[in-house]
């Protein structure tokens, strides 16, 4: 018998772990059991909690650790459709627990029919509009479905590598994604088969449905098997038939548990609206703040450029309140960030587009404050529903332009939305217009945000489809303008283009773009107009080449300074007549000139103060205050020289800084005296010498005076000392009851009064201590005593203790 291997080890050895085997199918599962009961639910009653269901005993466990127990309105309605197989159109309030509504038949759906592995594929696919909302889907169905469930879901919104995706899609179950990123999969990943897909699930529907998603949703569809379970859910739910036959739905129910309602949005909602004019938004938002420290606020904006300039501009004024903002061009790791903060903090502050104005769950916001009009009341109820969620209590507040009232109030109140006004009063409002220019003016980069929201703020009005709301020539742009604190209003160029077109362009990605910009331009050069390159091809040294410093002095910020051989163009007018390139806005800066000179010459004169001889013909002297010689003007290019103030400046001669003597007489900075003056006084050595005497004449006079000083100090406050004495000697003892005949009043009096000197010493009483064994008995000679008052006796002093 072989002995056994011992080692020096004294722990055992860990068992190694064996590799993981694949997922099969459960065997403690009775599908069939559970089908029949899902079969019998009955339709026609009112369930009111999820135990009145038949559901898996994983999901129960789920719902039990999340703590959902009651079924809601559209939850007690849409589930037991669902788990039967029905499609379903569902549109409910917001805030009333919709994403539950899904959740829960795609578990109980997929679990039924065990599809659970990498070879049962993928057997759901939920779409949500936004990324945020997507990892809020997720959140709650790992939170339902992580307590015994074996499904494989994932996470599919981009912001990761492509391969890395690609490597979790084939091995997923449940799959919740977004549109672009979703269908980049569908036509690039290979591994990637829906064959099996179960169920597909359309979160906020309408606006997938929208023109920005319309595309990518068709496209998705042509990939996606016909035999399948779809259910769509919305708070403002599509009906229209051209949607539901695109995405092939079977005699899908339609379920509205809030149509019959009297309003749209929760109860618990107050809604009100504030009419201020244009120009003085900022300044209301900004009293709102102040008065609101202790709230969590959400302000929806039009733009992000918008969200970008007011966020920045509010966090340099500090409104003691953290400030947050939100925007789809960030990046995702911050957006997330940013919306993980909002939701954890108490106190807050976040500006942010429509890209959080569906489905987000932020817990406990205070207020919903729209500083832009909605594009149409589902925006608005949208928007309002991030406040007053499950019941609970929210305020929103609409600002609206006196041009805005009429039109928005009548489609809120079709879609039976109840609002009402309320005042701003006058004592709480606060300008903050003198402190955005002045923050403008120091901050060239902020300035340059300030005019590309203004620009953005323009385009979003002009591309509105409801003209009837949105009367772009009834708004004050250039007071506009004034109060975000830009020294005028941009100049903008309209095109009349189609609204459906612009927001076709705005929605488009930045790779079409780029490729619809390169084949223009490589068309315009096989036509030999506007490209000089061979056969019209831009290679990618072209390219490289053609880059340029994109920073605020970039092309795209140059076009904001006007040109003066530009015409004029109205900020309120859509003509386009005026208009020659294709670009939908181009941004410049106006400045308002004096109309009253005509000529070239007089605007030459105005600007630079310059004395113009117009009637020389060919070059012309100009004589220019400040120069010495007469400036010649021969071309074009030195006559837009004097247009600019600093150009000119240069021009001028340089003055000399002056300085005033006691007399009051100037003299230039570095004056230096004539050399025949000093020469005239007699040699070097001898004036420094006639120097040096002064000088130790001046310092022994004043020595004087300083030691007749301290003498005559010394003298007073001997004199001060002697007569205290001799008034303590005449007060007299003290009486039985403790009390002396001495005036205290006096004694205080003359205590301050040699107090002021700041020389008198407090004499303390002198105890003789006894002398140590080691201690000789030597008789000090006794020191007269002297009053040390110049720097020269206190020499000898030091000399004498020194020995």
């Amino acid at each position: 018998m072989a002995t056994p291997h011992t080692t020096s080890r004294t722990r055992p050895t860990k068992v190694k772990k064996h590799a993981r085997t694949q997922k099969r199918k459960r065997d403690d599962v009775d599908a069939e059991k559970l089908q029949d009961a899902v079969s019998q639910i009955d339709l026609n009653s009112t369930h009111t909690s999820f135990s009145d269901l038949p559901l898996s005993a994983p999901t129960v466990e789920g719902l039990k650790s999340a703590h959902f127990s009651t079924l809601t309105d559209i939850q007690a309605k849409a589930i037991p459709r669902a788990l039967q197989g029905s499609d379903i159109l569902g549109a409910a309030k917001t805030g009333s627990g919709k994403t539950l509504a899904f959740v829960v038949p795609v578990l109980e759906n997929l679990y039924r029919a065990q599809c659970v592995g990498p070879d049962a594929g993928l057997g759901a696919m939920i779409i949500s509009p936004t990324r945020e909302l997507a990892i809020q889907i997720f959140e709650v169905l790992r939170k339902v479905g992580g307590k015994g469930h074996l499904f494989a879901a994932g996470l599919v919104i981009g912001g990761k590598g492509l391969q890395e995706e690609r490597d979790a899609l084939s091995r997923m179950n449940i799959v919740v994604c977004t549109p672009g990123r979703i269908l980049q999969h569908l036509s690039q990943t290979s591994t990637f088969n829906v064959d099996n897909l179960r169920m597909l699930v359309l979160d906020e529907a309408d606006r997938i449905m929208d023109m920005g998603f319309k595309k990518d949703v068709d496209a998705i569809v042509e990939y996606l098997p016909p035999d399948r379970q779809t259910l769509l859910f919305s708070a403002t739910q599509t009906k229209r038939v051209s949607d539901l036959s695109r995405l092939a739905l079977k005699e899908p129910e339609y379920i509205s548990v809030h149509e019959a309602a009297s309003a749209a949005t929760p109860k618990t909602l107050q809604q009100n609206y504030v009419v201020t004019p244009l120009p003085e938004k900022l300044d209301t938002l900004w009293s709102f703040i102040q008065s609101s420290k202790k709230s969590k606020i959400l302000i929806f904006f039009s733009s992000g450029k918008q969200v970008r300039f007011v966020y920045q501009s509010f966090r340099h004024m500090q409104p003691g309140i953290p400030l947050l903002h939100l925007l789809g061009r960030q990046k995702q790791t911050a957006r997330l960030e940013i919306t993980q903060k909002f939701s954890n903090a108490k106190h807050s502050c976040l500006f942010a587009t429509d890209v959080v104005a569906r489905g987000l769950d932020f817990p406990a916001v205070d207020w919903v404050i729209q500083v832009d009009c909605p594009e149409d009341a589902d925006t608005y109820i949208h928007r309002v529903g991030r406040t007053a969620r499950y019941e609970k209590e929210g305020r929103a507040v609409l600002f609206l332009d006196p041009s805005e009232e009429e039109g928005m109030l009548s489609r809120l109140e079709q879609k039976r939305v109840p609002i009402e006004r309320i005042n701003v009063r006058d004592k709480k409002q606060m300008s903050i217009k003198n402190q955005m220019q002045s923050m403008c003016f120091k901050d060239p980069s902020l300035k340059y945000l300030g005019q590309k929201a203004f620009t953005s703020y323009v385009r979003s009005l002009h591309v509105q489809k409801d003209k009837e709301v949105f009367k772009i020539e009834n708004y004050p742009l250039e007071e506009f303008a004034s109060s975000l604190g830009l020294p005028g209003a941009p100049r903008i160029k309209y095109l009349k283009a189609d609204p459906t077109e612009v927001k076709e362009l705005k929605n488009r990605s930045r790779m079409e773009t780029a490729l619809s910009e390169s084949e223009s331009e490589a068309s315009e050069g096989e036509e030999g107009e506007v490209s000089t390159k061979k056969n019209g091809v831009r290679t990618k040294y072209d390219r490289m080449f053609e880059r340029q410093n994109q920073d605020i002095l970039a092309d795209h910020y140059s076009k904001m300074v006007r040109n003066n051989d530009d015409d004029e163009l109205d900020l309120n007018k859509l003509d386009g007549e005026q208009i020659g390139d294709d670009a939908l806005f181009d941004v410049k800066r106006r400045i308002p000139a004096d109309q009253a000179l005509s000529s070239d010459d007089e605007d030459v004169e105005q600007l630079s103060g310059a004395i113009i001889e117009p009637d020389q013909l060919g070059p012309r002297s100009i004589n220019i205050p400040g120069t010495s010689a007469p400036l010649i003007l021969d071309s074009k290019r030195r006559e837009k020289l004097l247009k600019s103030k600093k150009k000119v400046l240069k021009l001028k001669d340089r003055g000399n800084k002056l300085v005033f003597d006691d007399d009051g007489n100037a003299h230039q900075l570095y004056e230096l005296e004539n050399e025949d003056d000093f020469r005239a006084r007699g040699a070097a050595d001898e004036q420094r010498e006639r120097f040096l005497l002064s000088e130790r004449e001046r310092v022994e006079e004043a020595d004087l005076a300083d030691k007749a000083l301290a003498k005559e100090k010394r003298r007073e406050k001997r004199e001060k000392r002697k007569e205290r004495e001799r008034a303590e000697e005449d007060g007299g003892k003290a009486d039985e009851d403790g009390e002396t005949g001495e005036d205290l009043m006096a004694n205080f009096a003359a205590d301050a009064e040699a107090g002021e000197d700041g020389d008198l010493e407090q004499e303390r009483p002198k105890t003789k201590r006894p002398k140590k064994w080691f201690e000789q008995d030597v008789v000090e000679p006794e020191e007269e005593e002297r009053e040390i008052g110049t720097f020269d006796e206190m020499e000898a002093a030091a000399a004498r203790l020194l020995g």
